[in-house]
């Protein structure tokens, strides 16, 4: 299946992107000491003791400049003053499908060569000029004097100005929500229809017009108990016999950018569903709270406080909530951070590390938050509170002397259930927070 994203006039909104990249390259080059920058957008590579190469996708620095994120062995040549120079590899193959041809709509921002592998452009690296070069070390076993690989200041610098999006990144970013919720909706049907999870994945892909080699990331789709593996990767081509809860995790892509969307659904109108209701509340709550200068960190304990309410009010524990967040119980139930930055990686870079490029550690109790910064204008970041019924954490709660505090009969009865998590893809404001996927 092969899908081109459609946007309405994408030239309007990528020049402007492609002249503000310009200006910032000029600025790291300067800050860094380097004459001009190249970037690889990468090289297919083969499985261990095998001739099968998984799907290529293009390094995300190649990608933050060109909308090819399946073009392997292109160099750009960004230097000040000048266009942009991109060496286009367009190798001559009966094996594989040939490379679609530039269009005006970006190609017109750049000086392009064709080429027929990288033996075209590999005279550039030979350049007597202060170079700094992005790419797979493994793809460049030895380098001229002139060349640095990925030297730490430039990469620091560029993952720094990715973290503010510009109207291109949004427009796409927006886009693939668009894509996303079509399949969302499919797959919403196709379990009540009593899909099994293979079935429920085809829905998707098919209503979003994706395969799955053009997907952001793999899809969770999760049926049952299933929902309580937070990374679960398998999908069962036979139904349950008893169909309780779906959670499914599924993005899409448009030009190289990511949606990352989660919803949670129950079969029944029992103590579960009234979970997903509370926890929907909750993440909209959350989403509204997305502002400039706000801290992540503390709305991630922001999001504990409202897992602990939600637990008190259900008479899963009879705690309160002080105290269950003194004693990091909700961690039992909420084990994952609130989310993260999103954009050309889902998990997208720069989100523990602040503007001064100060590296900002998460909090000790909990380890798995991957956004620890202050909220800028221009961020665009998922929120996605969790609530979930994991046999393992709950084995190791249930040894502690918080175990009194718990109905385990209620546990019991929720543990067939798996887990809820609701996640959006929110775009930081200084005032209201756009919410691109409920939007969508």
């Amino acid at each position: 299946m092969r899908s081109k994203p459609q946007l309405s006039r994408p030239g309007e909104s990528y020049r402007p992107h492609v002249e503000r990249l310009i200006g910032q390259a000029t600025e790291v080059l300067s800050q860094a000491g380097y004459d001009r920058l190249l970037i690889h957008s990468g090289r297919p590579r083969t499985r261990f003791q095998d001739d099968y190469q998984p799907p290529f996708r293009a390094h995300p620095y190649f990608i933050h400049w060109l909308p090819l994120p399946r073009s392997p062995d292109c160099l750009l040549d960004i230097r000040p003053g000048r266009r942009p120079r991109l060496w286009l590899a367009a190798p001559e193959d009966f094996w594989h499908a040939a490379p679609d041809a530039p269009e005006d709509w970006w190609a017109q921002c750049f000086e392009i060569e064709l080429v027929s592998d990288a033996a075209g452009w590999q005279h550039v690296l030979d350049e007597v000029s202060a170079t700094a070069l992005i790419a797979d070390p493994h793809d460049f076993p030895g380098l001229g004097r002139h060349a640095d690989l990925n030297p730490e200041t430039v990469l620091g610098l560029l993952d720094q100005q990715r973290t503010v999006k510009s109207d291109w990144q949004i427009q796409c970013i927006r886009a693939a929500n668009r894509i996303a919720m079509a399949g969302h909706r499919a797959a919403a049907d196709a379990f009540s229809s009593g899909a099994s999870e293979l079935e429920i994945h085809l829905a998707y892909l098919h209503a979003a017009q994706h395969d799955p080699d053009t997907l952001p990331y793999n899809s969770i789709v999760a049926l049952n108990e299933h929902a309580a593996v937070l990374h679960y990767q398998l999908r069962d081509a036979q139904a349950p016999e008893r169909r309780r809860s779906f959670l499914i995790d599924a993005g899409a892509d448009c030009h190289g950018y990511a949606a990352d969307i989660t919803r949670s659904y129950s079969a029944d109108d029992g103590l579960f569903a009234a979970l997903i209701s509370e926890m929907d509340r909750l993440q909209q709550q959350l989403v509204a709270r997305m502002q400039v200068g706000r801290s992540y960190v503390d709305l991630h304990y922001e999001a504990h406080r409202g897992v602990a309410e939600i637990l008190e009010s259900s008479k899963i524990c009879d705690m309160s909530v002080d105290a269950m967040l003194e004693a990091n119980l909700t961690s039992t139930f909420l084990p994952h951070g609130l989310g993260h930055f999103l954009g050309i990686q889902v998990h997208d870079v720069a989100g523990r590390v602040g503007p001064d490029g100060r590296h900002l550690p998460p909090p000790e109790q909990h380890p798995f938050l991957r956004l620890t910064r202050e909220l800028q204008k221009d961020n665009v970041l998922t929120v996605e509170p969790g609530l979930y019924f994991i046999p393992q954490l709950l084995d190791r709660l249930r040894d502690t002397p918080l175990s009194g505090h718990i109905d385990w009969k209620l546990i019991e009865t929720l543990l067939p259930y798996g887990g809820i998590r609701i996640e959006d893809d929110v775009l930081v404001q200084l005032e209201e927070p756009v919410n691109l996927t409920r939007e969508a």
